[in-house]
């Protein structure tokens, strides 16, 4: 050291690799001796050479990044410090400091090195450089575009570490604004292109956001990696403002973020992406529901109310609150969508607390009485819309924001406390008042039944309910009036009349009889008087009777399209609600002939489609019902329009996941009774054509099944995809036909944007294949048709663009071992990859020269064998005989590594036999007794390292432990391993540290 402030340049770089150094006052000593230097040309050779020794490491070493951060922090010492805008201006035409110029000009000069090592370290320190001057700082515009080229072509390196610090290099290089901006070009590029995720990641945290990268962020959220979404969530909510996004963005991002199935992911959007949100809103909730389409995403919306609840305290949650009145309602003229939607939410995330929550709820929602009768009020008003007033988009519009509260509303139901029988007794009236309205609407009522059931626990009484109140629709009662007769009405008249003379003349003979004293004559007349006025008073009531109509009370049954939807909606809601163990009770059994089956003939499709469900569920309940009306569900699948062909095939896989294949035969032989004189020839012969019938059934239904995948029809093909996936996951079928099926219609890009089919198939694949060891073996079994047809297929064919090799993969990992969720007891049991391998080399051996032979050669070694001795002579056998057909040096290449691999287990599994063989001396010498073992531990530590690397897969913990034994000296088990001392892992771990002062010294000495 030449004085107490001026440091040599070895010396520096000596003391900046020591972590604990004050890097700032070696900086301020090498600035003094530099800034005192009037030819800094030897200064720049020595630092660059010094330099270089770091700059030849490639692993993250501690000293060499404590070198780099010295570097870094000296170069740019040099810069000034900054400056107003005038200062700036006049100060702009100036050069850069020399030292930092010609530290540039090195590393640019060294970026195409050969060395990686030497490529990472100039795109590491051109990205520290970059990113430790001052905001305002500025380059030369020559260096600026030089600096920019040099790292346009390191974001293309073969080294994903020289990728990602070359695109963090270019971080202060983007222009937003530049339409034509190439560093932005390359970042989206990266973005799609790269196969590293740490690349995409690290360019997913410098990259500015625009217009044209937006939307390339957002599909980072879909991204494969868990590290990548993460960050690409978190780039959203630290610089994407929630008006800046779409409405359709922001229910994606809420939607796809929330049900991810990283934890890590969810916890990003909670944490950060809401909070962000709800920040640039002053924290108004409601106003967050605002910006998203709540009518028509009402589950995600609820989903994110109750990740924002619970990142609140209980007084958050009641501070928050919409506003209710004394009643703890909202006023029926302030309901809208968002804030009915949040008190649903606030509702259910305090009610799903429990008794802890009780006391909370009784504030946000009052009693059940008083409840039902808001919500009648608000629903007995709900708009009908005529066919001429759909047709006024306004109008359609408050009709379906009524109907979405109403929903909520409805919903509600759930939160209330029933327990007090008033108050539900109330509710329950309500509910039947509102599905017995006819003016109540469709939509309204499977949410009404759905609620008026979870009230209702008894199955019997649901089924009455439920029955009388589509009786009472589908047959109300009404008055009917009888029009009055006239020519009756005149005969009653008439006779009046006649009644009335009669007894005009008789009261006149009475007074005559009475002037003659004849009193005997004066009776008789009296007493007919009395009988013609009583006949008279009869013909009178006869004549009010016959002029006032009569009501008499008549149930007229209704056969219209709207009455049938929502008799079969109740329906449907209650046959989903009953226990499958009740047997079809006659309420059911009538409302079946009744209602059912009539509307399975109905012209409506609407009224078709529910039918379809209603028979579909009801045969559920009973197995002769199944057996009855299977054929029909199975030509309704068939031939009707898409939406009821759906239904027809979601009820015939539900009836076979429940009832199996047999449920066909067993319909035509349940029949016959079976004579007691029989043989038992005619037993077998009668059992045998009973099995071939089974599996004649079987098998037309799978055709069916398999045409249907073929289905142009997308919804079509995801439901029955779906459908097969149940039934083999659920053993109703074993079939490698099927899977093959499967497995190509997952990869074929047709599929491409059918998300619920790639997320189903995707989902069934891994459990299908963990469930036990004879679903891998299905698996195993299809993996030769399914690549027979990948390579069959014809260019023009959307299977030509698969990629191959990425369905090996697949199958090598579906049939791995460690996967099983119960790995098999019997060690020395053939595995499934034996199988697996032995197919390939019988595959190859059919055509040696075929393209896909190199695919299965390199494939051999992913494979995980085990040590079973007949699997691993047949396939030394196999691979001896590709070796002589087979012409390609890199197939060639893969074949003798495996065939050298398995002579070394055989030899490994004779050495282990010999010395298990060899008699126990215990007065031999210890280092003869090792010696076997060593080379037992030699030759397994060999095939060990070979298996995990052809494997792929990060090892266990059990396979960790072996290996990290396997790789010190032997030390048998018995001999307890003292704890070494603190100072002996302290200079252990200064051992391998790497130091670079022996090449700094040597270098000094050199010159």
């Amino acid at each position: 050291m030449a004085a107490d402030n001026e440091i040599d340049i070895k010396d520096a770089f000596q003391c900046a690799q020591k972590g604990h150094s004050n890097k700032a006052k070696l900086v301020a000593s090498l600035k003094n001796r530099y800034n005192k230097l009037e030819d800094k040309t030897l200064f720049h050779e020595e630092f660059i050479t010094y330099l270089k020794h770091a700059m030849i490491v490639y692993k993250r070493e501690p000293t060499v990044e404590n070198v780099i951060e010295f570097v870094v922090r000296f170069t740019t010492s040099f810069q000034p410090p900054p400056k107003t805008d005038e200062e700036q201006r006049e100060e702009d035409e100036e050069d850069d400091h020399p030292f930092l110029s010609f530290l540039f000009n090195f590393l640019l000069e060294s970026h195409r090195a050969n060395s990686h090592a030497v490529r990472f370290r100039v795109c590491q320190l051109i990205n520290k450089l970059l990113g430790s001057m001052a905001e305002n700082a500025q380059i030369d515009d020559d260096l600026f575009d030089r600096i920019h080229q040099a790292m346009l072509v390191r974001v293309t390196d073969k080294f994903p570490n020289v990728r990602i610090q070359a695109a963090l290099a270019m971080t202060r290089l983007q222009q937003p604004t530049d339409p034509d901006c190439p560093t932005l070009n390359a970042y989206m590029l990266i973005l799609e292109n790269d196969s590293n995720a740490e690349v995409r990641r690290a360019v997913l945290s410098c990259i500015a956001m625009c217009p044209r990268t937006l939307p390339r962020v957002l599909k980072r959220t879909r991204d494969v990696k868990e590290n990548v979404r993460k960050q690409a969530y978190q780039v959203l909510a630290d610089k994407v403002y929630v008006r800046a996004l779409t409405i359709a963005q922001r229910v994606s991002l809420l939607e796809q973020g929330l049900h991810d199935t990283s934890e890590a992911v969810r916890e990003v959007v909670c944490t950060s992406l809401l909070p962000a949100w709800l920040l640039r809103l002053d924290g108004n909730v409601v106003e967050l529901l605002h910006k998203l389409d709540v009518e028509n995403c009402a589950e995600t919306a609820l989903e994110m109310l109750t990740a924002i609840f619970k990142g609140m305290d209980a007084d958050d949650l009641l501070q928050n609150r919409v506003q209710l009145n004394n009643r703890k309602l909202i006023p029926v003229e302030c309901l809208t969508c968002e804030n009915v939607l949040y008190w649903r939410a606030l509702c259910k995330f305090i009610k799903d607390k429990g008794d802890d929550g009780d006391e909370m709820l009784e504030q946000v929602l009052p009693d059940a009485a008083t409840y039902a009768e808001y919500l009648y009020e608000y629903l007995k008003v709900v708009p009908e819309l005529s066919e001429e007033q759909r047709a006024d988009l306004t109008q359609l519009e408050l009709v379906m924001t009524k109907d979405f509260i109403s929903q909520q509303l409805i919903h509600l139901i759930g939160c209330l406390d029933t327990n007090e029988e008033g108050g539900r007794k109330r509710v329950l009236a309500v509910l039947q008042d509102m599905l017995a309205l006819p003016r109540t609407p469709s939509s309204l009522i499977p949410l009404l039944t759905e609620k008026l059931l979870t009230l209702v626990l008894d199955d019997q009484r649901r089924i009455q309910t439920v029955a009388e109140i589509i009786s009472d629709v589908r047959a109300p009662i009404s008055e009917a009036t009888q029009p009055v007769d006239e020519n009756v009405s005149r005969r009653q008249q008439v006779q009046l009349a006649e009644v009335k003379v009669r007894i005009m003349e008789a009261k006149q003979a009475l007074e005559e009889s009475i002037a003659a004293q004849d009193f005997g004559r004066a009776a008789e007349l009296k007493e007919s008087i009395t009988e013609l006025e009583n006949q008279r008073n009869k013909v009178l009531e006869e004549i009010a009777a016959i002029t006032q109509p009569t009501n008499t009370e008549i149930r007229t049954e209704k056969n219209d399209p709207e009455t049938l939807l929502r008799c079969l909606t109740m329906c449907a809601e209650l046959l989903k609600q009953m226990k499958t163990k009740n047997r079809i009770s006659p309420t059911i059994s009538a409302l079946m002939s009744s209602l059912i089956l009539p509307s399975i003939a109905s012209a409506h499709p609407t009224v078709r489609s529910m039918a379809v469900v209603c028979l579909g569920t009801c045969a559920l309940h009973s197995k002769e019902l199944a057996n009855t009306h299977m054929v029909l569900l199975l030509q309704i699948a068939q031939l009707d329009e898409v939406k009821i062909r759906i239904s027809a095939l979601r009820a015939v896989i539900d009836l076979l996941l429940l009832f199996g294949f047999q449920l066909l035969s067993e319909s035509g032989s349940g029949q016959k009774t079976q004579p007691p004189d029989r043989g038992e020839e005619e037993q077998e012969d009668e059992e045998k054509v009973a099995a071939q019938k089974e599996e004649d059934t079987a098998q037309s239904i799978l055709m069916m099944l398999s045409e249907l995948l073929d289905s142009e029809m997308s919804e079509l093909r995801t439901e029955t995809a779906q459908g097969l996936a149940k039934l083999m996951y659920m053993g109703r079928i074993s079939s490698p036909k099927i899977l093959s099926r499967l497995i190509l219609l997952w990869y074929n890009p047709v599929t491409e944007d059918d998300v619920r089919l790639r997320r189903c198939l995707g989902v069934f694949f891994q459990l299908y294949a963990r469930e036990s060891r004879a679903h891998q073996e299905v698996v195993e079994e299809s993996f030769l048709p399914t690549m027979r047809t990948l390579m069959k297929a014809p260019a023009t064919s959307p299977l030509a663009e698969v990629d191959v090799s990425n369905v090996v993969k697949l199958f090598v990992e579906l049939t791995h071992p460690s996967s099983l969720m119960k790995p098999s007891a019997n060690t020395e049991e053939v595995g499934v990859h034996d199988y697996l391998a032995v197919r390939m080399c019988g595959e190859m051996l059919l055509d040696p020269t075929a393209p896909e032979v190199r695919l299965y050669a390199k494939t051999l070694s992913y494979l995980e064998l085990t040590g079973d001795e007949i699997v691993r002579k047949d396939l030394l056998s196999l691979l001896q005989q590709l070796v002589q057909v087979v012409k390609d040096r890199v197939c060639l290449r893969a074949l003798e590594k495996m065939i050298s691999q398995l002579g070394a287990s055989k030899e490994q599994a004779e050495l282990v036999n010999a010395s298990a063989l060899q008699p126990l001396d215990v007065n031999a010498d210890e280092t003869v007794a090792d010696e076997p073992l060593k080379a037992a531990k030699r030759s397994r530590k060999g095939q060990r390292k070979a298996s995990t690397a052809k494997g792929g897969k990060k090892p266990s913990k059990k396979a960790e432990s072996s290996e990290e034994s396997s790789d010190g000296e032997n030390v048998p088990d018995s001999v307890p391993a003292t704890r070494p001392s603190r100072r002996a892992k302290i200079a252990a771990i200064e051992k391998t540290k790497l130091d670079l002062n022996p090449l700094l010294n040597q270098e000094a000495n050199l010159s």
